[in-house]
């Protein structure tokens, strides 16, 4: 297994540098200049200038990378142009919301998702099943940003059950913290339990046919040992995978759910330093979340292989 997380780490390696050079140019194909935003509304040629010197944006591109990414190495992704605060304190105060938003959202689709998926397939062709596709297919095809509204408008503002916005950290205010997540957790993991339902379905669909699970219920094995025991146990290999993958994606994906219920996460991060012009924390960020779902690649693989005794010799 070491000589496994060894090789794919070598394999993400230049994974990463293309993705922080794609992420550093691209960056600056954004329309304005952040000196001028820093500036105010004097904009003194000789403030310009020296903001310019400041920031090396005089130097020229390939200079500029080289001189972040030697940074990001030494663990530092630079200053925020606007708050001149360190890019690194800002990831660091903001990923913990997400990663409370992603856990509580993929524990949400899990629950709903997984014995959504085994039913339908023990219960392939009836209405159950039927049912069961409906309603996968709704939550994929519902946006989040709708849904999320529509709850603010229904819990929120008609029945006043839950707070429309706003967050508190999960070690101050425990409840309070829950009742803010619980909508937006909701919002996210309706979609991801569709996407988790569909891949159960599929992998239970193909190892009920196995010859395992007939010479199980050929022993008179009870239906709930043979579906929970012996089935459910082998078709984990993908579901555990896509689970993985899925909590990647909430961590880099989550940003229009933040924004609607106004928490103070990635997503919001990301969105004020696009408008404000602010490069250094535009580039941290994506490289960050780019990382982190690499890193949920390799896990997912690590999980496959797991899972999976025939893969481990591989």
């Amino acid at each position: 297994m070491l000589g496994f997380l060894a090789r794919r780490i070598l394999i993400a390696i230049p994974t990463v540098i293309l993705i922080s050079v794609f992420v550093f140019t691209l960056q600056k194909l954004l329309p304005g200049d952040p000196v001028l935003a820093m500036a105010g509304e004097e904009r003194d040629p000789e403030l310009l200038a020296f903001l310019r010197e400041k920031y090396r944006l005089n130097d020229p591109l390939y200079i500029q990378y080289f001189h972040w990414i030697g940074g990001v190495l030494q663990g530092d992704l630079g200053i925020s142009l606007r708050t001149r605060q360190p890019v690194l304190t800002l990831i660091g105060e903001k990923l913990p919301v997400t990663i409370q938003l992603a856990v509580m959202a993929l524990i949400i689709a899990v629950f709903i998702g997984v014995p959504t998926g085994i039913l339908s397939a023990y219960r392939k062709g009836t209405w159950i099943d039927w049912l069961a596709n409906i309603i996968a297919l709704s939550g994929l095809s519902i946006p989040n940003f709708w849904l999320g509204i529509m709850l603010i408008l229904l819990v929120s503002v008609n029945l006043g059950w839950l707070p429309a916005s706003g967050y508190a950290p999960l070690t101050e205010d425990p409840l309070r913290s829950i009742q803010t997540m619980i909508m937006p957790a909701f919002v996210l993991g309706t979609g991801l339990a569709a996407t988790l339902m569909r891949h159960t379905r599929s992998a239970m669909l193909g190892v009920l046919k196995s010859d395992y699970v007939r010479t199980a219920r050929a022993k008179g094995l009870n239906e709930r040992v043979v579906i929970l025991k012996h089935a459910l146990r082998n078709a984990l290999v993908p579901i555990v995978t896509v689970a993985t993958l899925l909590f990647g994606e909430l961590l880099a994906g989550a940003v229009l759910t933040e924004q609607i219920f106004t928490i103070p996460g990635f997503g919001k991060l990301v969105v004020d330093a696009v408008f404000n012009r602010d490069y250094a924390v535009v580039q941290g960020i994506v490289l960050c979340t780019a990382v982190a779902f690499i890193a949920m690649n390799i896990l997912a693989d690590a999980a496959y292989r797991i899972l999976n005794p025939r893969m481990r010799d591989t």
